[in-house]
């Protein structure tokens, strides 16, 4: 008869098997080992955590020690050792495996987004399958609809048994409605209005916009935040002790509405009495003072506080010391309630940049990155030339973000390692598009290009446009560095249909083949020159409804031209954004002649100012200038001339109708044009700092001259109003809604709603 010894065993009753076992077990020469019950888990793996192999004694310290390994390694339920004849059998029960992972209900995330999230927790298809990572992973889940505002979410979880010991998990969501913000209240407001001190929180209650901003919904990372925001408006406006002594939020029974409540106490107003520079100073002292914003006399500001010490480490950044600490020390006498500032300057040791180091461009080459550098490696650090060159990076628009970090040098105290992380966007696009505009009405759009080909930094875009107006068809490229030292070289070639029949204009249409060649010089940072030379073949088409002025062109110089043109410009970009921008300037005057069948020359003059007034309000004043004249006896041909009125020039009147006209009322445009705009920007009421959805009060003015005609101030054309500017995620959309000032009944044409929207798809 088989004797057989066996010992059950369970990871939390370790000691009472070992007596089991102490009982009817004495040590053995293991013979042979064998495992059973394993269906996805290698008998390697059991063999690998066995404190014992063939030939070797089994004593129960060992056999012990086997089961706990064969527990902790998650994989199975239920150990056993059984001895059959000196040989050890271990049988094992594994978990079962995730075979997929649902969810049915949600609709506030993306399934994949939520995936990622269970997969950080263990829980993922082909993971083995753990209870206790189940329940947290449930928790997490409803604490990321917590996050969202969505307090009666519920969430069910499902799991499945299925075969060859697998198992699915469910999640089933009843997500229930966003709970809403329905009021804040501030406690312990004296000094300012509260409804002022609200306005500067993203939370608030709703409002016709909160469908768009999501405001409304509570979240206690939006708290945080406003509430950093509210401290940082007390300590700028000299509030030194003010404290937020309490944030109570409270939901309603039925999980609907959000109460908040915030305690402060503000404390006194301080000033500051005094400011000094002390420690060591590798500029002169009177270089750095100018640095510092606060000064004697002026209400405290943590702002200003702030602004001195980074300008100061900054400058001294730019002299090599990277690691430089300025450290303002505050002398409080709260009877006077003033306040004196030391500020302790270390510049540290001056150190080198020994290597720049470039991580995250698996597809753009490195020459297109380091080129844009202008921190050289083995001179001394530069923080300006650093920070110069991730703006530079960043404006090649290849990646979607760049960051750039300082590393000291192990066993170096002179040198560091400055590394800059970028991160790839897609820089092709294949778009077709359809869009609406109060000039070229309803328009077909599609083109195909690619801003960075073979990571080699160049452009290259093929065009088409199909307009009511404009009919084009191009072909762009353009290598930015053409030269080691950012000369740039580009080509274009196009066909362009203009028809102005639609137009305020008198009716003509012209058909212009033409293509050319294009350069750019880097004269300093910030500014740059561009030449051009390009030849076009125009076929002019007027009618017998065209003015007279058109037909008497056409009758003295034909109506099909052969020219060349060469421009020249230069441009000056000193803003902070090219995209939203709200501070700085950008200049560009650019001069064109033209000889052949048609000669004539023409310069452009366009600036931008733009200056923030607060953290919501910025100003903004466009000038936008033109000057055509003729070379030798052909006038500038009329539909080279300049135009103003609508989008983009004097809102509130119809588009290309200002400026001389003919006795039928059709708009002839003119050689000389003047142009202006004054802009106050704010974000949409309700909306917080949202920079997609903005508001302007707008004053704009403007108007084109004959060759003949004298420039009449009192010509010009004013007009006031309201414009929008939307980055919807169905395309730009810009809308204005213009008063005209000093209109001529029966000369000018007014359109006060002017739009334009367009989107790919």
């Amino acid at each position: 008869m088989r004797a057989m010894r066996t010992l059950n065993a369970l990871i939390f009753g370790l000691l009472a098997a070992g007596s089991a076992w102490a009982q009817s077990f004495e040590p053995f020469v293991v013979r042979d080992i064998r495992v059973e019950g394993v269906q996805r888990t290698e008998p390697g793996t059991v063999f690998s955590y066995l404190p014992v192999k063939v030939g070797e004694t089994l004593t129960e310290d060992k056999a012990q020690q086997a089961i706990r390994a064969l527990f902790a390694t998650g994989f199975f339920r239920d150990v056993r050792l059984e001895v059959e004849k000196d040989v050890l059998v271990v049988l094992v029960d594994e978990r079962p495996a995730i075979a997929q992972v649902d969810f049915s209900g949600v609709k506030e995330f993306e399934n994949d987004a939520l995936r990622k999230v269970l997969r950080e927790l263990g829980l993922a298809e082909g993971r083995i399958f753990d209870r206790s990572a189940l329940e947290v992973a449930e928790q997490e889940l409803k604490r990321q609809y917590l996050s969202r505002g969505l307090y009666s979410a519920e969430v069910q979880t499902t799991v499945t048994p299925l075969e060859r010991n697998r198992v699915g998990i469910n999640f089933a969501v009843k997500e229930g409605e966003n709970s809403k913000i329905r009021k804040i209240n501030l406690v312990g407001v004296q000094a300012f209005a509260e409804s002022d001190l609200l306005d500067l929180f993203s939370l608030r209650p709703p409002n016709w916009i909160s469908w768009y901003t999501k405001n409304d919904q509570y979240s206690k990372q939006k708290l945080t935040a406003d509430l950093e925001t509210l401290r940082s408006h007390y300590l700028n406006r000299g509030f030194l002790d003010f404290n937020i002594d309490s944030s109570l939020v409270s939901i309603t029974p039925d999980k609907r509405d959000i109460y908040i409540t915030i305690s402060v106490s503000e404390g006194e107003r301080y000033t500051v009495s005094d400011v000094q520079l002390a420690g060591q100073m590798p500029v002169p002292r009177e270089v750095l003072e100018p640095l510092v914003r606060v000064k004697p006399g002026e209400v405290y500001s943590r702002e200003r506080v702030n602004e001195s010490v980074k300008a100061i480490n900054d400058r001294l950044g730019n002299e090599g010391y990277a690691f430089a600490n300025a450290n303002p020390a505050p002398d409080v006498d709260r009877a006077k309630r003033t306040v004196a500032f030391t500020i302790f300057i270390d510049p540290g040791r001056r150190v080198y940049v020994r290597r720049i180091n470039v991580a995250g461009n698996t597809r753009t080459r490195d020459e297109v990155v380091r080129r844009e550098m202008r921190q050289l490696e083995g001179g001394y650090y530069d923080a300006s030339k650093i920070q110069t060159s991730k703006q530079r990076i960043d404006r090649t628009q290849y990646f979607k973000d760049v960051n750039v970090e300082t590393s000291p040098v192990a066993g170096t105290t002179d040198q560091v390692d400055v590394n800059f992380t970028v991160e790839e966007k897609p820089t092709g696009a294949l778009l077709f598009g359809a869009g609406f505009s109060s000039v070229d009405k309803f328009v077909v759009s599609g083109s195909v290009s690619q801003a960075n080909v073979f990571g080699s930094g160049k452009f290259i875009s093929a065009q088409i446009n199909s307009g009511k107006v404009n009919q084009t068809y191009a072909l762009s490229y353009l290598n930015p560095y053409y030269t080691v030292d950012g000369v740039s070289q580009g080509f274009d070639v196009y066909k362009r249909t203009t028809d102005a029949s639609s137009l305020s204009v008198g009716a003509y249409v012209t058909r212009s083949v033409g293509g050319g060649v294009k350069f750019g010089y880097p004269i300093a940072e910030q500014t740059s020159m561009s030449f051009g030379l390009s030849a076009e073949n125009v076929d002019l088409e007027t009618f017998s409804t065209s003015p007279p002025s058109y037909l008497n062109f056409v009758n003295l110089y034909g109506s099909t031209y052969a020219y060349a043109t060469g421009t020249i410009g230069m441009a000056r970009d000193r803003r902070d954004s090219a995209i939203l921008t709200t501070q700085g300037t950008y200049s560009l005057l650019t001069t064109e002649v033209s000889g052949g069948d048609l000669q004539f020359y023409r310069v452009g003059l366009l600036h931008q100012w733009y200056r923030p007034l607060t953290r919501k309000l910025t100003f903004a004043v466009n000038a936008d200038l033109g000057f055509a004249r003729r070379i030798g006896s052909k006038p500038v041909p009329f539909f080279k001339n300049y135009y103003a009125g609508g989008p983009g020039s004097v809102r509130g009147y119809q588009p290309y109708s200002l400026g001389p006209q003919d006795v039928f009322g059709n708009s002839l445009g003119g050689t000389r044009k003047i142009v202006g705009n004054a802009e106050l920007q704010f974000p949409m009421p309700g909306g917080g700092l949202d920079k997609s959805l903005r508001l302007a009060v707008f004053l704009d003015g403007g108007q084109v001259y004959a060759a003949q005609d004298s420039i009449d101030p009192g010509e010009l054309r004013f007009s006031t109003g309201l414009a929008l500017s939307w980055s919807s995620p169905f395309g730009p959309l810009k809308l204005s809604l213009a008063q005209p000032l000093n209109e001529k009944k029966g000369i000018d044409r007014v359109q006060r709603l002017q739009f334009t929207f367009g989107t790919g798809f």
